[in-house]
């Protein structure tokens, strides 16, 4: 006799089939009586009865004719949490990098500072070792690790509030269309405090790397202390904001704009797989390889303001206005003076400050950036 047609398998299959109808009607029953007793979330959210943040951000969201937020189209969402750690991780992308650089920035100071000296970055690099040793071409380090830390932490983590509130504000539709626009608002943004937060280490920094030996304290403590001392003539701490704005906004503006370009023509034309299809080690190698071309369009569109900042250095300078500096040194030389230094330097140092940050949100399951 077949198992399945035995007695005890026919009551076994009754049992359950009595079993399971019982089971579906108590849930169905007990769903009846929940919707009875609680509100759906929607229509607790319609409600609103707190008086949260929260409360109203799901209120608005869950609504009839509600408004599309670009925080929660992502995945991971875009919560605060998320903006903390791109926050952490662009802190380590730009501290690291430019203290690790710190070498060629100090020879590319001095050659915008003193060009006839400083003709070229080796022998820069060669007369700064002869005169000062190899504790020469580092001075300055410590704040510029602390500065472009501070800048990192906003740059970055603010980019991402700043697209996100800006895309939310265009629209479902509207931030697909104008995607780069607000690539451009939302980096331009972000760099505006960003500046704050750098601009007191990095008068001291440049003010440490273009001193001549003996006429400035190079360790960070006294330098700072003469730098707040001076104030009326070194106009610290925030006399550098705005060429500072003048250099690095442009900058910040082509470094998140041609980025996140580069990465979309990467994944659109040469990788055209899914993201998601490729190891994490290809997806780093295409964010290095992004952000090294952007740092090169970085490095051409803020130079000259990057001459500025390093003339407003030197003691000649001190009390003059910057149009004046300007006017001294003539367009030409602001514009290629020490340039082909920072086009390496730059290009570089964004590849890598694009990698590491990947890397940290890789790490900590955020996934890559770029073309999104």
């Amino acid at each position: 006799m077949a198992f399945g047609s035995s007695p005890l398998y026919e009551r076994a299959a009754a049992a359950s089939e009595g079993l399971s109808s019982t089971v579906t009607s108590s849930i169905s029953s007990y769903v009846r009586r929940r919707d009875s007793t609680y509100p759906t979330f929607t229509a607790l959210a319609r409600t609103a009865p707190f008086n949260s943040p929260f409360t109203k951000i799901a209120a608005a969201s869950v609504a009839e004719g509600d408004k599309w937020d670009s925080r929660w189209s992502h995945d991971p969402p875009h919560t605060n949490s998320y903006y903390a750690q791109c926050m952490v991780g662009g802190a380590l992308a730009c501290g690291l990098t430019h203290a690790a650089v710190t070498p060629l920035d100090v020879t590319k100071c001095n050659m915008q500072v003193d060009p006839k000296k400083y003709n070229s970055l080796m022998s820069g690099l060669r007369i700064l070792v002869a005169e000062e040793g190899a504790k020469g071409v580092w001075k300055g380090w410590l704040p510029t690790l602390i500065g472009y830390s501070m800048q990192g932490l906003f740059k970055f983590g603010l980019y991402e509030y700043f697209k996100d509130m800006y895309s939310t504000m265009a629209g479902e539709e509207n931030s697909k269309k104008y995607k780069g626009v607000i690539y451009c608002l939302g980096s331009a943004s972000a760099e505006f405090f960003a500046d704050i937060a750098l601009c007191p280490m990095e008068m001291v920094k440049v003010k440490v790397q273009t001193s001549p030996p003996g006429t400035w304290p190079i360790a960070f403590g006294p330098a700072l202390a003469k730098m707040s001392a001076n104030a009326a003539e070194t106009r610290f701490p925030f006399g550098s904001v705005v060429p500072l704005w003048s250099r690095q906004i442009p900058y910040t503006v082509a470094k998140f704009y041609f980025f996140e370009k580069a990465v979309s023509l990467f994944y659109t034309h040469v990788f055209t797989e899914p993201r998601e299809s490729y190891s994490k080690n290809a997806q780093l190698g295409i964010t290095f390889l992004s952000g090294y071309a952007a740092g090169v369009v970085c490095a051409i569109v803020s130079h000259p303001a990057d001459s500025i900042i390093s003339q407003i250095g030197k003691a000649e300078n001190q009390g003059k206005a910057i149009s004046k500096i300007a006017s001294e040194v003539g367009f030409r030389n602001l514009l290629t003076r020490g340039l082909s230094t920072r086009i390496i330097m730059i290009g570089t140092l964004t590849g890598l400050q694009w990698w590491i940050y990947d890397t940290f949100k890789t790490m900590a399951g955020l996934g890559t950036s770029g073309g999104k």
